[in-house]
């Protein structure tokens, strides 16, 4: 490849890091036919155009030239150089004899927010010039940036974008406040001032929360916001548990002296930004954090969260208004000569009045559409109410959807939507007690019909995507996602709540409406003739002091769910016995020990949910709903399942995910239900599983009844130990699995594999061995009896395993094994993304035997830590084919001397042709290897003169990131060669 000196060999470079290189030199050759070396400082080499943050710690003398040429340094940390005399100048040596950094060479720092100079010879810095221009950092993308891309810049926005921008820039201005009425755009507003911020580097991070649950709830979920907060402030586990009910101090210390950037989108109430840990902008505590919030109401801004300037976002003028929906709609500059559609469409607009939902969601519905439908459209708007015109657009997009499915779907939807997001596993199962889906005969079927009309929805702007990203590091019903979902980037959705109160309102309009209602009350309208024809009901308790009836009659109720907030809420023993038609139940988070006994009758129920009952003990009446097909208890503490569960031969999902008390599963219970097509029991690590079938001194069941269910598709599962797998037992038919043996924890993709403390001595039997050819996600953790992790015997090339995770595994000394020479011509590894080695004090070979062609050919995630007898990682001809390698970590490997190795006579002959290793790689860690000599050299002799570190041959092209530290061999980094850069 060829390069000028003045381009740089790591042009795209952001951080650059180096400590503890007490050796480290730098050179170049002007020719590359000169063996001449000249010293050159790190920067001219380099030529850093992109870098942001320098760190250079007792690093030799890396830093001595006349000029620095860097654009966009905001951080610039020097310490323990004492020969250093200056850093830059202009060539006026009264100018680098006067001070370290002079006014002049500023003009190249122009960015520079931090400095700090320790121990670097000339300490004076008496006329250091620090520029007075806005501030930049560096920050991470925002997931709910998704979509800004798409978002229309109106001439009408052009104001308030900028004032808002301009607030963030001002030093006096720490709470800014967007207000509109809803459906006008605050959000998507704010979401483009967060892209702007994030691309103009105004905060460090940035961090949003969607409040929008505030508006039908007293519950704020203070953790789940002071989570995604100690995330973004780098916080361990450790440190989360260590604060405790100090947390919210500890936020707030760190918080106002960070520059990040608050959003609080879809405000409803006042909320205590201190009981959270986000500092109050009320006593002017905050230095350089910033909060946005949007919100229909300017007074609550003002006077209940202390906003200090409040900008408004208005409708959208016509000429505005129609050119949205002449882009959404598709209308062609053809279309638009006829005058005709051009009024019809000007008049559905004027309904609309000026808000982009309405306006988007009634375009999609008109696309592609005849001008009767248009006609039409415009008929049934012209009869209604101004003050109603939006609703009544949004309500002809509804009856305009073509498929009654949808349509339920909908409805469905806007009666969930109460809370906020709305997650896929409930959908799920509330459809398939609701028998929303027609011609669908297992759950397989039922799940990828919902899946469809959702992305319908979402086309239609009826749903969106959901804003937060799950956690599943702590359990949360309302968050959590099964083994069924994992695939999708997005396992929840939500709707805007204008269009959730018009599908509302739809809902109860219907013959068999569907109700949203209190306990208030509930009493008398059990009285009315709308209880008697509904069918749909979502019960909120927000008062300590509220109680049920004794009895609740709707005779034509298919769907009940309760909702409530911190409050315990009895429910009387005979409260269901009017609802003989109920198909689907939703009690999660009651605080009830048994079940009422009026449940018993409820012999048409499809789905009962149950999660996160933390008080339930008893459920043996559930024994009597035998047409129950959806069974969820996940996050439950019961201790054991009843016999009366062998009667439920209907079921076809059971969620016991998380049942961390669950130890007594009975002999012959789960063999019953025989069509059952997906089990969860992950996280059940109690369960006292009998280890060979037919043992009778142990009354629970084995995990070999997994064999008589023929249907079973989808399996998480958790075992304590390897010693209870059956030799016998098969997954077959399994498509999606999870299976955790030991104290494995956590997964990533739907097939998945973890062991820990196993011996590869035991006899795993075919099942277990299939399962390990065909998983996609693979994790050993203080594997035993082997010295290969995957050898001859396997006789697989592991086709679609995506990540290979091996840790504290003392006994293993080779990852693979490749002397088979069936092995060799089927290749290995085409699909493997991620490959991480952990605390493997024997490894010392990744590859041991001949390498076929291409291996980890897809790899984008590499990472080594504390593997003390590998001297390498790859030969050259492996390292050729890591083309895809976005990251490489190498940590605390006391003997490794090189990262790649020239393996044979060939490869030193090719190291003098053109090679370009790593060509995507953007992330490079080498940290605390002593012996480390060289990158990758022909040599690891140490006293040979002038070994480059990174080889002539070594090309960074997209390299972000590096850091060097605690390398005590380091020596020469780069050879540099003026015209060729081979």
């Amino acid at each position: 490849m060829r390069l000028n000196r003045d381009d740089g060999i790591l042009p795209k470079i952001e951080i650059l890091k180096l400590d503890e290189l007490p050796k480290l030199r730098l050179t170049f050759y002007e020719d590359k036919n000169d063996n001449m070396p000249y010293h050159s400082s790190l920067f001219k080499l380099m030529a850093l155009k992109h870098i942001k943050e320098i760190h250079i710690i007792n690093c030799g003398k890396p830093l001595d030239e006349k000029k620095i040429e860097i654009s966009r340094v905001l951080q610039l940390v020097l310490k323990k150089l004492p020969k250093l005399s200056n850093i830059m100048s202009n060539g006026d040596e009264n100018a680098s004899k006067r001070c370290l950094l002079s006014p002049s060479a500023f003009k190249n720092f122009h960015n520079l927010e931090e400095l700090d100079i320790t121990n670097c010879g000339m300490e004076d810095r008496r006329d250091v010039y620090t520029p007075a221009n806005g501030v930049e950092m560096s920050t991470e993308m925002l997931s709910f940036l998704g979509g800004v891309s798409n978002y229309e810049a109106f001439e009408s926005r052009a104001s308030s974008f900028n004032k808002i921008m301009n607030a963030l820039r001002d030093d006096n201005v720490y709470s800014i406040g967007v207000v509109g009425i809803g459906g006008v755009g605050k959000t998507t507003l704010v979401k483009q001032v967060a892209q702007q911020a994030m691309q103009h580097h105004l905060f460090t991070t940035q961090v949003y929360f969607d409040l929008s649950s505030t508006r039908n709830s007293s519950i704020l979920q203070v953790q789940d916001i002071q989570r995604q907060i100690a995330k973004m402030l780098g916080w361990e586990y450790k440190q989360w548990y260590r604060y405790g009910t100090e947390r919210a101090v500890a936020m707030k210390k760190r918080l106002k002296n960070e520059k990040i950037l608050i959003i609080l989108d879809d405000i409803w109430r006042e909320i205590d930004l201190e009981g959270i840990g986000i500092p109050s902008c009320k006593d002017g505590d905050v230095k350089e954090c910033k909060i946005v919030f949007t919100c229909r109401d300017e007074e609550l801004l003002y006077k209940g969260m202390g906003a200090q300037i409040c900008f408004p976002v208005e409708t959208l003028p016509p000429e505005e208004a129609w050119a949205l929906f002449k882009k959404t709609a598709g209308v062609c500059d053809s279309m638009e000569e006829n005058k005709k559609l051009r009024y019809v469409a000007t008049q559905v607009i004027e309904k609309c009045n000026g808000l982009p939902i309405a306006i988007v969601t009634i375009a999609k519905a008109l696309k592609d559409e005849s001008m009767v439908v248009w006609e039409n459209a415009l008929e049934q708007l012209k009869d209604c109410a101004t003050s109603k015109t939006v609703n009544s657009c949004l309500e002809w997009c509804y009856t305009h959807l073509k498929q009654d499915d949808l349509k339920s779907l909908l409805l469905l939807c806007g009666s969930l939507s109460y809370d906020g997001d709305i997650s896929m596993d409930n959908l799920l199962q509330y459809a398939m007690g609701l028998d929303l889906f027609d011609r669908v005969d297992s759950l397989e079927q039922a799940r990828n019909r919902l899946l469809a009309l959702v992305e319908t929805l979402k086309a239609s702007s009826w749903l969106l995507e959901d804003h937060r990203p799950q956690d599943r590091s702590n359990f949360d019903e309302q968050r959590c996602s099964s083994l069924l979902f994992t695939d999708l980037y997005n396992k929840f959705v939500r709707m805007h709540d204008v269009v959730s109160d018009v599908v509302r309102e739809i809902a109860s309009k219907d013959p068999h409406p569907f109700i949203v209602r209190q306990v208030v009350g509930l009493e008398e309208w059990s009285e009315t003739n709308e209880s008697k024809n509904c069918t749909f009901i979502s019960l909120h308790c927000k008062a300590v002091d509220e109680q049920l009836p004794q009895a609740l009659v709707c005779p034509e109720l298919h769907f009940f769910l309760f909702h409530k907030d911190e409050y315990s809420l009895n429910i009387p023993n005979k409260f269901f016995q009017g609802m003989k038609k109920l198909k689907v139940l939703d009690l999660s988070r009651m605080d009830f020990e048994e079940l009422p006994s009026s449940l018993n009758s409820l012999a048409n129920l499809l789905t009962l949910r149950l999660d996160g009952c933390y008080k339930l003990k008893d459920i043996a009446g559930i024994g009597k709903l035998t047409k129950l097909q959806v069974l969820s208890l996940a996050g439950s503490r019961i201790q054991g399942l009843p016999d009366e569960m062998a009667q439920l031969s209907n079921l076809r999902l059971l969620n016991l995910n998380n049942c961390e008390k669950l130890k007594v599963i009975p002999r012959m219970i789960l063999s019953c239900l025989s069509r059952l097509e997906c089990l969860d029991m992950t996280g059940c690590t109690n369960s006292q599983w009998a280890v060979v079938e037919g043992d009778h001194n142990n009354a629970n069941a084995c995990l070999s009844d997994l064999n008589h269910l023929s249907c079973l598709t989808t399996l998480s599962i958790t075992i304590p130990d390897a010693k209870l797998l059956p030799k016998d037992i098969l997954f077959d038919n399994l498509t999606r699995y999870v299976i955790l043996i030991g104290n494995s924890r956590g997964f990533r993709t739907n097939k998945a594999l973890k062991l820990d403390k196993v011996n590869r001595g035991l006899n795993f039997g075919d099942g277990i061995i299939k399962l390990l050819e065909r998983s996609e996600e693979l994790e050993f953790s203080k594997l035993s009896g082997t010295k290969f992790l995957l050898s001859p015997s396997n006789r697989t090339s592991f086709a679609e395993l995506k990540h290979l995770d091996v840790r504290e595994s003392f006994d293993i000394q080779y990852i693979i094994d490749s002397t088979d020479q069936q092995f060799m011509e089927q290749g290995a590894f085409p699909l493997l993304e991620s490959l991480l080695l952990w605390n493997m004090k024997n490894l010392e070979e990744v590859w041991h035997g001949p390498i076929p062609i291409g291996p980890f050919g897809n790899l984008k995630t590499l990472e080594v830590y504390s593997c003390p007898k590998l001297r390498y990682l790859f030969w050259l001809s492996t390292a050729r084919g890591l083309s895809l390698l976005e990251s490489m970590k190498i940590w605390c490997c006391e003997a490794m001397q090189q990262v790649i190795t020239y393996g044979r006579e060939s490869e030193d002959k090719d190291g003098g042709t053109n090679l370009e290793l790593f060509p995507n790689l953007r992330t490079l860690e080498l940290i605390d290897l002593p012996q480390l000599i060289s990158f990758s050299s022909k040599s690891t002799n140490e006293r040979q003169p002038q070994v480059l570190f990174f080889n002539h041959k070594v090309l960074f092209s997209k390299l972000e990131k590096l850091e060097l530290r605690g390398l005590p061999k380091l020596k020469p980094i780069f050879n540099l060669v003026s015209s060729d850069l081979i």
